[in-house]
């Protein structure tokens, strides 16, 4: 199957740019895009978020490191790379956040990294994963199945 960067109508527009500080190529996106590779650029540089707000992720595919990308300018990578411990100098595919249908909502729990060992579906708020089944505090890993 084959992914493209989709330009569209819509609630959201992301204007990025292949340079730090809004220079080079520039391009406007109104919904998600796979691969920015796929548009003739290696990795977004600099963006503007001019409506709605936007999932950036370090790697195509929506894979790697994500930042959540509200109205305002974005220069640089320091200005969406808000952790100190992981520096991601690039964001590589994007796509709007929507609101959720929360009832149809599903996301599945790991115990372990990489979707292994004990596993727990959930489908509504969780007080707490012990409330849940869940024998300890922590998740290794989850998988969002549908819904936000």
């Amino acid at each position: 199957m084959t992914h493209r960067c989709k330009r569209s109508s819509g609630l959201w527009k992301i204007v990025v740019w292949d340079e730090p500080f809004f220079q080079g190529k520039r391009h406007e996106f109104t919904t998600d895009c796979y691969s920015t590779s796929e548009n003739g650029f290696s990795t977004v540089r600099s963006c503007r978020i001019e409506s709605g707000a936007w999932a950036g992720f370090e790697h195509c595919g929506f894979q790697g490191q994500q930042f959540v990308l509200e109205r305002g300018d974005y220069p640089c990578w320091e200005a969406w790379s808000g952790s100190n411990a992981y520096h991601v100098e690039r964001m590589c595919s994007f796509r709007p956040i929507t609101s959720a249908d929360h009832g149809r909502s599903r996301l599945m729990l790991f115990e372990q990294e990489n979707f292994q060992g004990k596993r727990a579906e959930m489908s509504d708020d969780c007080p707490s994963l012990p409330a849940l089944g869940w024998g300890s505090s922590t998740v290794g890993s989850f998988l969002v199945r549908s819904g936000a």
